[in-house]
């Protein structure tokens, strides 16, 4: 991308914070990226690399902070879908703004060591959430079995079938999928349950091959930080809420506020996720 000398001159220079899961990127050779969406408090942009994640959401304090995100503590550039942008070299360049980034957060804390006693306690309490976009559809319920009995065939072709599933930018079949992938993965390790870690390196493979190509460039992105454990702050605080024994119920409340289905699909693969780490633990 060319940029013109007087926008070089004109431009605003800030800095911010970014999630780990983009570092790989922004630490990486500069390269074209363009607008893929824009909302009051939030732009993501898509950026022209084969790596991942590909889409990087940045973000002002009011957003919900996606794993992929990149935080400034100014107001966001006016911008259009389709406007190019830049990204490498520790900066992203977006409209007049120059974002450089200084600190790094962990978008994938480890919750701590737990139980299978506290694990069936927070079962009784996750249920199945409210407001799900795919309330009674086969594919989850054949993920939620396969998962629970430690069944690869039957994961896989859930998960196959569930993979941009819905609308949106973040379609109900991801967000069931990354809520459990990111649950199998910490709460397997924290229990010690090393077959729901097992489940979760195929389940990963499975969803975030050639997802690119089967789901919105978000949400694809969004699947390989789910992959490596990664979430939003409201899906961590559930389950270091699980590990720690601390009350469930407001934690799960902020949960199911994300977007209009998101939350709640988020909830129900934790859900998936819990019993799933409580059957493979029990001894065979």
């Amino acid at each position: 991308m060319t940029v013109s000398t007087h926008a070089r001159r004109s431009r605003v220079r800030v800095t911010g914070a970014a999630s780990a899961a983009v570092r790989p990127v922004l630490e990486s050779s500069r390269r074209p990226a363009r607008v893929l969406a824009v909302f009051p408090a939030g732009v993501y942009l898509e950026v022209r690399t084969e790596l991942e994640p590909s889409v990087i959401a940045v973000i002002t304090g009011e957003a919900t902070r996606l794993p992929n995100s990149v935080l400034l503590a100014t107001p966001l550039p006016h911008v259009t879908v389709g406007d190019e942008a830049a990204v490498g070299d520790r900066t992203v360049d977006l409209g007049p703004l120059s974002l450089s980034v200084r600190r790094w957060w962990d978008p994938a804390p480890p919750p701590g060591r737990t139980g299978l006693a506290r694990l069936a306690r927070a079962a009784a309490v996750l249920g199945d959430p409210p407001g799900r976009g795919l309330a009674g559809n086969g594919a989850v319920d054949m993920l939620a079995s396969s998962c629970a009995k430690g069944r690869l065939l039957g994961v896989v072709t859930a998960a196959e079938q569930l993979v941009g599933l819905g609308p949106g930018l973040t379609p109900s079949g991801d967000d069931v999928l990354a809520g459990l992938l990111v649950t199998l993965r910490h709460l397997g390790m924290a229990a010690g349950v090393e077959r729901a870690v097992w489940v979760a390196d195929w389940l990963a493979a499975t969803v975030t091959y050639d997802a690119r190509t089967r789901t919105t460039p978000l949400s694809a992105t969004l699947l390989h930080c789910a992959a490596r454990g990664e979430a939003s702050p409201e899906v961590i605080a559930v389950l270091r809420a699980i590990v720690g024994g601390q009350a469930l119920e407001p934690a799960l409340r902020r949960l199911h506020r994300l977007g209009h289905t998101s939350g709640a699909d988020l909830a129900q693969g934790v859900a998936i996720g819990v019993s799933a780490v409580l059957s493979l633990g029990e001894p065979r």
